[in-house]
Formats: C-alpha cells, structure tokens, sequence
C-alpha cells in the first residue's frame, strides 16, 4: 500500500526541499542527499506506485515508457553516458528499498567496479 507521507511523496507535494536536476510530467529527478558516488540522481515517478513491481503491474505501457525515457533524458543531463553509470533499483525489505516509493538511482562519476556488494 502507497504511504502519502513517504519523503518522496512529500517531495513531489512541495512539502521537502529536492536539489532537481530533471524533472517532465511523469518524473522527477534529484540528488541524492547521501551520495555513494560523486554522481547520484534519484529518478521518481510522479504517480504512486509503491516499487517496480507494483509499477510494472499497474501502469500503463506509455507511464512505463516515459519513466525510462526520463531515466534516460537524466542520464544525458548529468554527462555520465560515455564513461559509463550504474541503475539500481531496490524492490522490498530484502532488496533494501528504504522508501516505498518507485525510484531509480543513477550512479556515476567514478569507477564503481564489478560489483555493489559481497555477502
């Protein structure tokens, strides 16, 4: 179930500050106020889905496509496309989503390397 009262919900009502980098009808892209990487943009859906399960269950194949599109439009503002980025996106509490809200991380800036984490 979609928490009005999420920080991105407030985000997107005015309610929080958000350093915006891009932003359309469908999404809304900021930086992220704990960066991992030199280059870390949150991209947003500007409806209520809860995560990309949910989005991908409910929305429509235009909402789809014009998220990712947004994704992409972000990734060419931020100039990261030629050395390369990384797009996470952490679904549940075992995926590590800290926000139930559908958000993408854009990731550069820096070599990231093979991989995110070791367990």
């Amino acid at each position: 179930m979609y928490d009005p009262k999420n920080p991105f919900a407030k985000i997107l009502a005015g309610d929080l500050p958000a350093d915006r980098v891009y932003e359309d009808e469908h999404v809304l892209a900021f930086k992220d106020i704990h960066p991992a990487a030199p280059v870390h943009v949150l991209v947003i859906t500007k409806k209520p889905y809860t995560s990309f399960e949910d989005f991908l269950t409910r929305a429509s194949e235009q909402e789809v496509a014009a998220f990712w599109k947004g994704v992409h439009k972000t990734v060419q503002l931020l100039e990261v496309a030629e050395q390369g980025y990384r797009l996470v996106t952490n679904i549940g509490p075992d995926g590590g989503q800290e926000v139930p809200h559908l958000h993408v991380h854009i990731l550069g800036g820096k070599l990231l390397g093979p991989k995110i984490c070791v367990l």
